[in-house]
């Protein structure tokens, strides 16, 4: 209200009078009303506005303080097949996960190394964040195990912060690292052999 009061220049306490007592007595405190009117628009036909430049400016408000923020679950699989389909199979039973995408929750699928991947989903419930990506995991589990492979879970689906994405992000670096490493010893014996093969 205060925001509101400053940016149109009207007295706080009109702004009390014509909005914030009214709701506080139907629904016993503005603020409740105010994250109410995100899902339900309605509420507002129950006020009475000076001008259209106050409602705006709540209404705008509200939406960008109290609508509820996205959050991030994330859980860590394992997935290999030594079996005939190989990383065919894997793929496949990756692209299972990814189509437990549901219109508000949108599976992804990210490679850190093989066989280690991470699934994420952004959702507004956290549960229902989780549940998907459990449903995910199951779908992996039981597409790969019919190919002759295996999923294990190396951190089951939870709420993730900013700290676990860096932490993510870090440990990503890390692999491509070793491997880069890894192909550059490469790289190292073939050229050795070339040397040797002139040199006989």
């Amino acid at each position: 209200m205060r925001h509101v009061a400053e940016k149109t220049g009207t007295p706080i306490e009109d702004l009390y009078q014509d909005i914030g007592w009214p709701l506080n007595k139907k629904y016993g405190h503005a603020s409740d009303a105010f994250k109410l009117s995100i899902t339900n628009p309605d509420i507002w036909n129950e006020v009475t506005f000076k001008s259209d430049v106050i409602k705006d400016e709540l209404q705008s408000y509200i939406s960008k303080r109290l609508t509820p923020q996205p959050t991030k679950v994330r859980a860590d699989v394992e997935v290999t097949c030594f079996g005939y389909e190989g990383i065919d199979a894997v793929k496949t039973a990756l692209r299972t996960a990814e189509a437990k995408s549901t219109g508000e929750t949108q599976v992804k699928v990210k490679l850190v190394s093989p066989p280690l991947y991470v699934l994420t989903c952004q959702t507004l419930d956290k549960t229902i964040g989780i549940e998907v990506l459990e449903a995910a995991i199951k779908e992996i589990r039981g597409n790969i195990d019919g190919a002759g492979g295996s999923c294990v879970v190396k951190m089951e689906p939870k709420a993730v912060t900013e700290n676990d994405d860096a932490e993510l992000q870090k440990l990503m670096d890390q692999r491509e690292r070793e491997n880069q490493e890894v192909s550059g010893d490469e790289d190292d014996t073939e050229s050795d052999e070339g040397v040797v093969a002139a040199q006989e």
